[in-house]
Parts: structure tokens; sequence; C-alpha cells
């Protein structure tokens, strides 16, 4: 009998500037959940790409049970029993929920020359099911909010006949509830003998759900063991060649003045008359379940979404935000949760994307200071740890963490007052994360006022100096202090 699920061997890949893997090689065994991990920029995307034929070797060879194939495609992937669900959402937001799940496989669905539409959703619905998400399959993805758009990629991957499941990040954006119910996923597939390939930043994840662990750096395997043999340290250490006393650094909160004040925000079927006061010098947290209200909030405010009622005051003076320019122009700055979609503009370049926000820190006169600009995006791309091979690359070419961190660099680098991180450490290492736990410390000791959204309660918790909780978009609880433990956000999440 043939224990060995998936077997790589001599795996090397290339790009302009940058070795992404060199002589990769590691097996997994079948019917096991096998970890991978790495700081961002490590390979740990482009290796999933390649297994699912999206990227092609440049050399070596790939081997499924015992047996060497050539993936040249998805399609080939697929006839091959292997099934992805990437750390980018691979999702039509004009299409509904059901049409994304069983996109280039409609055949099976047509009757007398019809899709019939019944089965469709009936079998959307089962698949929704299987993951918790409680949504009508007919409703469109681009109604929903990223963490259900990763509900829905899971339950997409699902919906083949696979022997490996590849998930690169598949809980970035997941609450702990939604997490739970993956865990429940991936030990079922596991029951059924089928092999789990689980790329995550969340080294929690790593020991709770898998037996064994490779860790990848700058494109080579440093090493692969049982999960019994390594510590949260010892993993830490071999991903970035040092070790981290604490996960979080101390906060110097030092709360001032009311810097924002929001009365009475409202929009019909999502915000009902919330209310809050943000501090200059203070972390406010924001936690909350999946659809709790949180981002869209942030969004209203942000002037992203309309509103149906309420006012907005900046530092005591009522103002009228309608835009995110016009939220600029009154010192607020939003990194979205979705980096792909609206935090980004992926075929511009480094240099570029970090320079957009405030064109006038490059200008002379009515023009470009290239001078300066190369200046300032290099100034960036060192303070931030930003791996491209040079200013010049296109964002699209870089790993999901490196642009996170070009999101936050184009931000920081603003004249404003107001930051809201909506998600801030998705799909990012533990290096990488603590370097952005660092940056927020220096905000508020410079007196600015940081309003966090994250779903990974250990942030909410350690971050924040208040945290405010939403359920079905109302604040149901704010907790200070000692009060502010995992437990008790969880008991007004909920």
């Amino acid at each position: 009998m043939i224990d060995v699920a998936l077997s790589v061997k001599g795996i090397t890949k290339s790009f302009p500037g940058v070795k992404a893997l060199d002589d990769v090689t590691f097996s997994v065994k079948k019917g096991s959940v096998h970890a991978f991990v790495g700081e961002n920029g490590a390979g740990k995307s482009t290796l999933m790409k390649i297994l699912y034929g999206n990227h092609f070797a440049d050399a070596g060879n790939i081997e499924i049970e015992g047996k060497e194939v050539k993936i040249a495609s998805p399609l080939d992937a697929q006839n091959l029993g292997l099934s992805i669900i990437f750390q980018e959402l691979h999702l039509n937001p004009l299409l509904s929920i059901a049409e994304n799940i069983f996109m280039g496989r409609m055949g099976r669905f047509v009757q007398k020359g019809f899709i019939n539409w019944r089965k469709v959703n009936s079998e959307a619905s089962t698949a929704l099911e299987r993951v918790g998400l409680k949504a009508n399959p007919k409703k469109l993805v681009a109604e929903l909010s990223v963490a259900e758009k990763q509900m829905v990629e899971i339950a997409k991957s699902l919906t083949f006949d696979i022997k490996i499941l590849l998930m690169d990040e598949p809980s970035a954006s997941l609450t702990k509830r939604e997490f739970d119910i993956l865990i429940g996923v991936i030990r079922d597939l596991k029951s059924n003998g089928i092999t789990v390939v689980y790329i995550s930043h969340r080294l929690e994840e790593i020991f709770e759900i898998c037996d064994t662990v490779t860790v990848i750096r700058d494109g080579k395997i440093v090493d692969t063991k049982p999960i019994e043999e390594e510590t949260h340290e010892t993993v830490v250490h071999k991903m970035v060649g040092r070790t981290f006393e604490t996960a979080f650094p101390e906060m110097h909160h030092n709360p001032g003045e009311v810097v924002l004040k929001v009365e009475n925000l409202s929009r019909q079927g999502v915000i009902e008359n919330t209310e809050f006061e943000a501090r200059k010098g203070e972390v406010l947290g924001f936690s909350g379940l999946v659809g709790a209200g949180r981002t869209e909030l942030c969004r209203m405010i942000f002037g992203v979404d309309y509103k149906d009622s309420g006012d907005v005051y900046i530092k005591g003076e009522k103002v009228r935000i309608n835009s995110p320019n016009s939220a600029i122009k009154h010192g607020l700055a939003y990194l979205t949760e979705d980096r792909k979609q609206l935090g980004l503009i992926l075929n511009f370049t480094v240099l570029m994307n970090i320079s957009m926000v405030d064109l006038k820190k490059i200008m002379k006169g009515a023009f470009i200071n290239r001078k300066k600009e190369n200046t300032f995006s290099a100034e960036q791309i060192e303070k931030f740890n930003i791996r491209t091979p040079s200013s010049r690359q296109k964002v699209v070419n870089l790993s999901g963490g490196n642009q996170q961190k070009i999101v936050v660099a184009k931000w920081m680098c603003t004249d404003v007052d107001i930051f809201i991180f909506d998600e801030p450490t998705r799909g990012i290492d533990v290096g990488a994360k603590y370097e952005i736990y660092l940056l927020m410390n220096e905000l508020i000791k410079a007196g600015k006022c940081v309003i966090l959204i994250s779903s990974e309660l250990p942030e909410i918790v350690n971050l924040s100096n208040r945290v405010l909780i939403m359920r079905n978009g109302k604040i149901t609880g704010e907790l200070t202090g000692n009060d502010i433990t995992s437990e008790n956000v969880m008991r007004f999440a909920i």
C-alpha cells in the first residue's frame, strides 16, 4: 500500500530578479495534515501554484501516490485529484454563490438543453451547509464579506472529487467560530483518507490540526518534523532565523482628547444607531463575528459606503464625509481588509502604489519629481522590509504578505491623525506581524488614534486600550483594562 500521497523532488523556480524556489524536496503522507510555514516571500504560495498548474517549475518533478505526473494546468490538477484554496480569493463578484461554486462545471446540470437551476442551487446549499455558511446560494458574491467569500472558496473546493487539498491561508479572515467549523471539515477529510497541505501564519492552528510541519525559508526547505517534536519557539526560529520573546510588544497607550465621535450612524439592514468615541494615543479595538458590521461601519465613516443617517465629528467639529478623498482631507486613513481588490493597483509598480496616496511629497510644481519619488519609495521599502527585486516590480508579482506591507507603507506615509486598520495582519508571517504592531505603537506614542478591526482575538486583547464588540450591526459591549479577555469578548459577540 502506498502511504505517500504527494512527493516533490528538486523543484526550482525563478522569476525576474529572484529565485523563488531552490531544489525543494519533500513528501506528504496519505491522509495526513501537512503544514508549510515560512516568512512572506519564502516561496510557499509559489510552490502551491506549481502543484496546481498555475506556474511551471524550471526543474524537478512531482509524484502523486508514487507515480510521476505532469501538471500543466489547473484542469490537469483537478483530474489528478488536487484542489486548492488560494490565499487570494478567486471568485467572480458579479456571479452568484452557486455559479461561483460550480463555475466551469455547469454541464453536469444541463437537462434537455437547459440548466437545472433548482439542482444547482440545491447542491450549492449542501456545500455551504458543510462549511457552516448560512447564505442564499443565489446571492451575488459582491454582497459578501471577505470572510464569507473565504467560506465559499472552501465550500467550492469540497465539491471536487479530491485526493489532496491544498489550503493557502484558508483561515486568514475567519473568526474563531468559523475556524472551529474549518477544523471539523479538515478532520472529516482526514478521516476519509484525504490529504491536506496546510499553509498558515497562525502557529496555534498548525499545532492544533497538523501532523507534520515543513519550514521553508528563502525558497529552500529548512526542516521537516512531526509536529509533536516542535514548539512555537523552534518553528519561529527556523522561519525567520531569530527568536521572539513575546508575540506582542508592550503598547504605550496614553489616551487623550476625543478625535473621532460617531453619533447614531445607521444604514438599513447593516448598521443600527451606532455611536462611539475614539481618542488620540490609543488603540480602539473592534471585535465581533463575521457579518457583525465592523467593516461596514468603518467604510461608512470613511465615505466608501453611504449612510441613511448619523453624524461624524473630527476633533469636535461636525464633518461631512462622502468620499474617501474627503476622509483623507479630514485626517483619516483606511487600510482595507481586501488588499487585492481595494488596497492596491496590482499592475502598478511598488513605487507607484506607495506614493499614490500623498503625491504632494514627491511633487515639484505641477510635475512629479522622479528623484524624490525614487528616494521616497526606497526609504519605505527599507523601512517596511518589503521584499522586492526593485521598486519597479509590479505588485501583482509579489507575495501576499509583501503586498500587505505596501498597503501599510502607503498609509503610514500620509499626514493623518486617525488610522483604521481593517485586518492588518491577514496573511502575514509572525515577523511581519510584530513589525506592524511596533508601527501601531509608534503611532499612538506620537498621539495618533488607531482603530483596529481584527478577527484574531489575541490581537484585540493584547493591542487594545478599549474594545468595542459588535453583533448584528450594533455595539453590544465595551471592555477596558483587565476586563479585556477573550472570554468577555466572545460573550458579547455571541
